[in-house]
């Protein structure tokens, strides 16, 4: 049997502590795990796993999640910066994408500044698209009271992140949503994430040129989506083969946090996408 040993790390990115999960030989193909809300690294952790004996993936919490440290403000171009300033720290030069939820603004922003650090893109119900957006997102995105936003950052609307849409709830995992709505409820974490909430329309805003750097630059793209997401609809998995028409799309029969319920399916493709892709 064989287990990786996952090391849990902290590193200095202009001045904020940034906590990360590493594993893997570092001469592997690398995979850069970006997170959704309200979660963080933790959510890879089955994935860490699964693949950290064959290949090396580097998992940070963003600024303001899990056990990093915020900032004094946060928007999503300030969790780019971040992430940028983490990978440019530990030393990353050439990495595969795994998208999630906030993972794709935080990364699309990445990859559009730096195309020549991107080998691949994992996308996981990671929206770019304006049809993948259910009316519940739409509302979303139109929002602008700050009390609306607040309401959502409960434990009951946590756990229907995990829940809605399986198949087979015995196989998620209690302990994601408590340790998610745990950080949530630290001192300044609600007033964080509803500062995000605020400054989601910025990312539909930017969907253009996602999509552009995506019609250019042709990265090889595996597209895994739980189509019972409630959120972020087929539709928008559906979308990315219009602009990387060799994208490998697989629909899933589950809701937004895919891996909860389906890890033993997704890891495989994972690890045969990483395999197909360029060394240099």
């Amino acid at each position: 049997m064989l287990l990786p040993k996952v090391f849990h790390r902290h590193v200095e990115v202009d001045g904020v502590r940034v906590f990360y999960r590493e594993t893997g030989p570092a001469d592997a193909p690398t995979l850069l795990l970006l997170h959704g809300f309200p979660s963080a690294s933790h959510q890879f952790r089955r994935l860490l796993d699964a693949l950290g004996t064959r290949y090396h993936l580097v998992a940070p919490d963003y600024p303001g999640f899990g056990h990093s440290a915020d900032l004094d403000h946060h928007t999503f171009e300030r969790l780019a910066d971040v992430v940028e300033g983490f990978v440019r720290a530990v030393g990353l030069t050439r990495f595969a994408l795994y998208a999630f939820d906030f993972g794709g603004p935080v990364g699309f922003r990445l990859a559009t500044r730096h195309p020549e650090w991107i080998t691949g893109l994992v996308v996981q119900n990671a929206n770019a698209y304006e049809e993948g957006l259910s009316e519940a997102a739409q509302a979303f995105v139109a929002n602008r009271d700050r009390e609306v936003a607040r309401s959502l950052m409960t434990l009951a609307f946590t756990r229907s992140q995990y829940e809605d849409g399986t198949t087979d709830r015995t196989l998620v995992d209690p302990d994601a949503w408590t340790l998610d709505q745990h950080f949530l409820d630290q001192p300044g974490r609600t007033e964080i994430q509803v500062d995000l909430a605020l400054d989601y329309h910025t990312n539909v805003a930017e969907y253009p040129r996602w999509q552009q750097w995506l019609r250019t630059h042709q990265p090889p793209t595996l597209v895994v989506w739980g189509r019972g997401d409630g959120i972020f609809t087929e539709d928008g998995a559906k979308a990315y083969l219009r602009d990387v028409p060799n994208a490998d799309l697989h629909l899933v029969a589950t809701g937004h946090f895919a891996l909860e319920e389906h890890a033993t399916e997704i890891a495989p493709l994972i690890a045969t996408f990483l395999d197909r892709l360029p060394t240099t």
